[in-house]
């Protein structure tokens, strides 16, 4: 799989250049760039996906950022943590999926608007699907219900889970997903995870907890068994914390490798105008992995 976009001189030839990026922090581990940029070289673009990591922006930083993005000739850009649900302000109109969920992961310029879209919601949808039909119906517990989380609630219930069991350190949060969630799915608060869990048959983490550097997890191994799925939406590691004792404990895992290939997909999409092979774009996040497991001297 070559790094770099351009990979031999016929590719200087095309006349399609498509600028995109991410915004967010911490950044450094993202497989975005890689994903986004072979997508474009086999559609014959000259893609550059360019990494915005600046900590600690206010609102006003936020606004002068995303300013640039509206002016400096960018067909785009990625949203990450923390700014998918401060962005939402500044935007111009947002996609009913994402006005719905208050929560954005990419920006579309488009004759100088941003508009506002969430693939996390239709990624993790399509990552998913597989695991939620192949189990019997039963309570799911989302932890987390931040940006992430937000679109992780909408998917789950476009996927049929009606008793979704949200849990936040920030009841706020929970309390925000959970009517927005009225009428799509029965949302409840539990006050404990050890509640969210009981007799729940999938688990999904929501939340950054087990990103590098991190190394914690957001469940107990002790509520962790045979009969319960859990999904991750962190792939950096691929192999969190919490997926590896859910793993010993028998149950049925999915890393955040599919989330992070079918959103950045339909990001691509919306940034281009050109639907993407995500078989493609799983060859080159598959290949930072590896690149990265080699470098660390993992086996």
């Amino acid at each position: 799989m070559p790094e770099p976009i351009i990979s031999s001189p016929n590719d200087l030839l095309s006349d399609r250049r498509v600028l995109t990026g991410l915004v967010g922090s911490p950044i450094k581990h993202s497989a975005s760039p890689a994903m986004h940029e072979w997508a474009g070289l086999t559609l014959g673009l000259r893609l550059h996906y360019h990494l915005i990591d600046i900590p600690g922006l206010d609102r006003e930083g936020l606004r002068a950022v995303f300013e640039g993005v509206r002016r400096l000739g960018f067909a785009g850009v990625n949203v990450t943590f923390p700014y998918k649900e401060a962005v939402v302000a500044l935007l111009d109109e947002l996609s009913p999926g994402a006005a719905a969920m208050q929560a954005v992961n990419t920006v579309v310029v488009r004759e100088g608007r941003l508009i506002g879209h969430n693939t996390d919601a239709t990624g993790f949808a399509r990552a998913a699907r597989g695991l939620v039909a192949g189990t019997n119906a039963g309570p799911v517990a989302l932890i987390g219900a931040g940006g992430v989380g937000k679109a992780i609630g909408f998917a789950l219930s476009e996927l049929g889970v009606s008793d979704l069991r949200i849990f936040d350190t920030d009841k706020t949060k929970a309390e925000t997903l959970a009517r927005a969630l009225d009428g799509r799915s029965r949302a409840t608060l539990p006050a404990s995870i050890e509640a969210a869990l009981d007799g729940a048959v999938g688990l999904v983490n929501g939340t950054p907890i087990g990103m590098l550097p991190n190394r914690d997890t957001p469940v107990p191994d002790a509520l962790l068994h045979g009969d319960l799925w859990v999904a991750d939406a962190v792939y950096s590691p691929l192999w969190t914390p919490l997926l590896k004792a859910a793993t010993a404990r028998g149950a049925k895992v999915m890393t955040g490798r599919d989330l992070a290939v079918y959103q950045a997909a339909d990001a691509f999409e919306l940034f281009t105008g050109l639907a993407p092979s995500a078989d493609e774009m799983a060859k080159a996040f598959d290949a930072v992995m590896a690149k990265r497991m080699a470098a660390s001297g993992a086996s």
